[in-house]
């Protein structure tokens, strides 16, 4: 999986490297965040994750710029079930499960986003954003909630840019929910809402 994220990564970077018209365009960079589930009586899921970030400028207007964001990610998780009676016990391993979901369990997903930003510039250092991305997702672990292998992640997030000397710094703070598009079940998937922090280098 990993491999085929770094293929399409460096595909890419290969098109937009030969296509752009301006370099400044092009903005490489790196994002870490962390977040946690809507409070529920039902589970817990904590996350922290890790993105590089490719962003090629689209279109251009007096007011704002449109971005498209391509960010591949590593999301490592920890899970547990809170409410034992959500498994009911029309499941015939109702009780395994109870048991084993009680437990806090590790989850990786891999991801890869693919996404929009538009950006409102403030000064010329300090511009404004809103962000929304979608993309297939792998998990390695089947939960209460969702069904492992193919899900779909789909994020919403704000943010702030601050450019120093090419470099830009920004803040993050993001929704994502998790799911299966209902191809697998289980499929109530998981809802988060986290914060982001990126540096990243326009060229």
């Amino acid at each position: 999986m990993c491999r085929k994220i770094l293929f399409i990564l460096l595909l890419f970077l290969f098109h937009t490297s030969f296509s752009q018209k301006n370099k400044n365009d092009l903005m490489m960079g790196f994002l870490y965040g962390f977040g946690h589930e809507f409070k529920n009586k039902n589970y817990t899921f904590d996350n922290q994750f890790y993105k590089i970030h490719v962003g090629y400028v689209i279109k251009k207007t007096k007011r704002c710029t449109w971005e498209l964001v391509v960010e591949p990610e590593i999301n490592l998780g920890q899970h547990k079930l809170i409410n034992p009676f959500f498994i009911t016990s029309n499941d015939p391993d109702y009780l395994i499960k109870r048991e084993y979901y009680s437990r806090i369990n590790s989850i990786s997903q891999y991801i890869l986003n693919l996404g929009i930003i538009i950006r409102k510039p403030i000064s010329n250092t300090l511009s404004i954003f809103i962000l929304g991305s979608t993309g297939p997702l792998i998990s390695d672990v089947e939960t209460e909630r969702l069904a492992k292998g193919f899900a779909l992640s789909n994020t919403l997030a704000v943010g702030i840019d601050l450019e120093i000397n090419k470099f830009i710094f920004e803040i993050r703070p993001s929704f994502r929910h998790v799911s299966n598009a209902g191809l697998n079940s289980p499929n109530l998937g998981f809802n988060t809402t986290n914060i982001e922090f990126g540096v990243f280098y326009n060229l």
